[in-house]
């Protein structure tokens, strides 16, 4: 029994394996390495969505009404639709030439403009009247343009920033209806002032102002008034309507002026008043001359 147990003693074999002490280290913390790192990720996603939560994407539509205004791109459409209105019949190569800039290989020579045998036209004056913007870097204008043939046009002009940053027409014109418009829209139910003693103030200080006196017109305005005068002077010839604002604190008044030339006016006035020691004044007319 013993010669037995002592020869498996003698065959069974021990192997000893070394390892470095930073593996041995490491295999030993990896478990609260990882707890650490776990534990600062979720403490880092809690700030971020404690300082910037998520919030949905706004709609195309929502982003696209906020689109700021872009002087660069109106420019560009108002100069397009300019020279594609004016040509001249007899000079053809001459609406070639202007319109050359904006032709692209994949827009037709002339941007697809065929000029008559005889005729004109000239632009007398032409302004952007709307724009929209269906994408992120494409705005689409309405240019109003008044020629001296055809009238008042409406011309839609697309215009688009390249990838490298230069403008580019989004595709062809078209001639459209101008934008929706009705009759004047009168707010009949403001209520009238009926203190003479405002009345007189208003119209008092309206005539100086009309007639560009700011010496009689400072004797009815408050302190810290900040009023422009107009350049044309006008006299004024009786106020038609006095009325309170709906917000409060200013009146609106209906008033008919008349120039040098006898050409007579009716005219709006919204002026800020306010009440000082039993007086009225005059703390605005009309517009903000500092914004």
């Amino acid at each position: 029994m013993r010669a037995a147990l002592n020869s498996e003693l003698r065959s069974a074999a021990v192997t000893v394996t070394t390892r470095p002490l930073w593996w041995i280290r490491l295999t030993r913390e990896l478990p609260r390495y990882v707890l650490c790192a776990a534990s600062a990720a979720g403490f880092a996603a809690s700030v971020r969505f404690a300082v910037a939560p998520p919030r949905a994407a706004a709609p195309v539509q929502a982003r696209s009404a906020l689109t700021p205004r872009d002087p660069a791109a109106e420019g560009y459409a108002t100069l397009f639709a300019r020279r594609y209105l004016t040509w001249n019949a007899a000079e053809p190569q001459a609406s070639a030439r202007s319109l050359q800039p904006f032709v692209g290989s994949q827009m037709e020579s002339n941007t697809g403009l065929e000029l008559p045998s005889s005729g004109e036209q000239r632009v007398e004056w032409i302004e952007v009247v709307q724009e929209r913007s269906p994408v992120v870097g494409e705005h689409v204008y309405t240019l109003a343009a008044q020629t001296d043939t055809a009238g008042l046009l409406y011309l839609t002009v697309s215009v688009i920033h390249t990838a490298n940053g230069t403008l580019a027409l989004g595709g062809y014109p078209a001639f459209v209806g101008a934008p929706a418009a009705g009759p004047a829209q009168l707010d009949m139910r403001l209520r009238e002032v009926t203190d003479s003693a405002l009345a007189t103030v208003v119209q008092r200080a309206l005539r100086n102002y009309l007639a560009g006196s700011p010496g009689e017109l400072a004797a009815d305005l408050t302190a810290n008034a900040q009023v422009s005068l107009p350049d044309v002077p006008l006299s004024l010839e009786s106020m038609q309507r006095l009325d309170w604002t709906p917000g409060g604190g200013s009146v609106l008044a209906v008033v008919q002026a008349r120039d040098g030339r006898g050409v007579q006016y009716s005219l709006a006035y919204e002026l800020d008043v306010t009440r000082e020691q039993g007086r009225w004044e005059v703390s605005a007319v009309q517009t903000d001359p500092d914004t």
